[in-house]
C-alpha cells in the first residue's frame, strides 16, 4: 500500500517503545526452500532435513505509542549470524497506518496495512455418554466440561482501493465463563534481524523484551480463501510472490502454540549490524 508518509504524525516517542495486550505464538515447520526466499545472501539460514523454524505471531495491543491496534507477524525462519540466531519475519500486517509506517521506516520491516475481522461462533457443550458415564471416574469420560468457543480473525491486506484476504486463523476463544488458569510469569527476549526492504537499506537487529503470562495452547487453524491458490503452482503467477510464499509459511505445519496473555513488550531501537556468514 503506498502510505502517504509526510501526512503521518507519530505518537512513537524515543524508544524503547513499550506495547502491552496478548499474543498467540505458534512456531512451524516452514520449508527451507520457502524461508530462504525472504532472507538475505548475507545470512546463513538455520535448517535440517529440508525445515527450518517460522510460523506467525498474532497481537492485540490495547496500549502502545500508535493506540490500540491488531499485528500479524509472519516468521519465515531462523537465520545464523555468529555468534547468536534470530527470527527474520517474511511480512507483517497491521491495522494502523502510524505503525505501518514505524514499522518500515524505523525497525525495516516488511510493514502493510490489513484489515482483522473477527468472529466468535458458539460451540455447543457435547452431552454426556451415560453408557461411558462411569469412566468420568477416571477422568476418561469424553464430556466436554465448558463449551468450546472459537474465535476466527479474517486478515486482508489492504493495497488502495483493493484488498486481498490473506488468512483466516481460527482458535480457542478466550472470552469463557470459567477463569482458564493463564500460566507462569516469565521474561523472555526475541531478538530479529529485518531490514533489506525499499524503505529501509541496511541489515539490522532489534530485541523484543517480553513480560507476560505464558502457557501452551492447542495450535491454532489456518485456512483462507487462498488455500488452494497458495498451493496450486497453476495458479501462482496470480499472486504478488511475497504475499504468495508468505501465505505458505502461514499455511505450513504448526508444532506448537503459546498464549501470551498480561503482555508487556519493550522493543529497543534496531542497530545497522554487519553480518558475516
Amino acid at each position: 500500500m503506498d502510505i502517504e508518509e509526510g501526512r503521518i504524525s507519530s505518537g512513537y516517542a524515543k524508544p524503547p517503545w513499550i506495547f502491552k495486550g496478548s499474543a498467540l505464538y505458534q512456531i512451524h515447520l516452514v520449508k527451507a526452500a520457502t524461508a530462504r526466499t525472504f532472507i538475505p545472501k548475507e545470512f546463513r539460514l538455520v535448517e535440517a532435513f529440508g525445515y527450518t523454524l517460522g510460523g506467525f505471531f498474532l497481537a492485540s495491543y490495547d496500549d502502545s505509542p500508535a493506540g490500540v491496534f491488531d499485528e500479524l507477524v509472519v516468521i519465515a525462519g531462523i537465520v545464523w549470524n555468529p555468534p547468536t540466531s534470530c527470527a527474520w519475519a517474511a511480512r507483517v500486517l497491521v491495522n494502523s497506518n502510524e505503525a505501518c509506517h514505524h514499522g518500515r521506516k524505523e525497525v525495516g520491516l516488511p510493514s502493510h496495512v490489513a484489515r482483522f475481522s473477527k468472529k466468535i461462533t458458539a460451540v455447543p457443550k457435547r452431552k454426556k455418554d451415560r453408557a461411558f458415564g462411569f469412566l468420568d471416574t477416571f477422568g476418561l469420560g469424553t464430556t466436554l466440561s465448558h463449551p468450546q468457543d472459537l474465535m476466527e480473525v479474517k486478515v486482508s491486506e489492504v493495497d488502495g482501493a483493493a484488498s486481498a484476504d490473506i488468512c483466516n486463523i481460527q482458535m480457542r476463544s478466550e472470552e469463557t465463563k470459567v477463569k482458564k488458569w493463564m500460566g507462569p510469569a516469565i521474561k523472555m527476549s526475541l531478538p530479529s534481524f529485518s531490514g533489506n526492504t525499499k524503505y529501509n537499506s541496511n541489515l539490522l537487529k532489534y530485541s523484543c523484551h517480553l513480560h507476560c503470562r505464558v502457557r501452551p495452547v492447542k495450535p491454532a487453524v489456518v485456512s483462507g480463501a487462498l488455500e488452494d491458490e497458495a498451493k496450486n503452482l497453476s495458479s501462482q503467477e496470480s499472486l504478488e510472490n511475497e504475499r504468495r510464499l508468505s501465505i505458505a509459511v502461514m499455511l505450513s505445519k504448526p508444532i506448537v502454540a503459546l498464549q501470551f496473555k498480561v503482555l508487556t513488550m519493550q522493543v529497543e531501537a534496531p542497530t545497522v549490524i554487519n553480518p558475516s556468514i
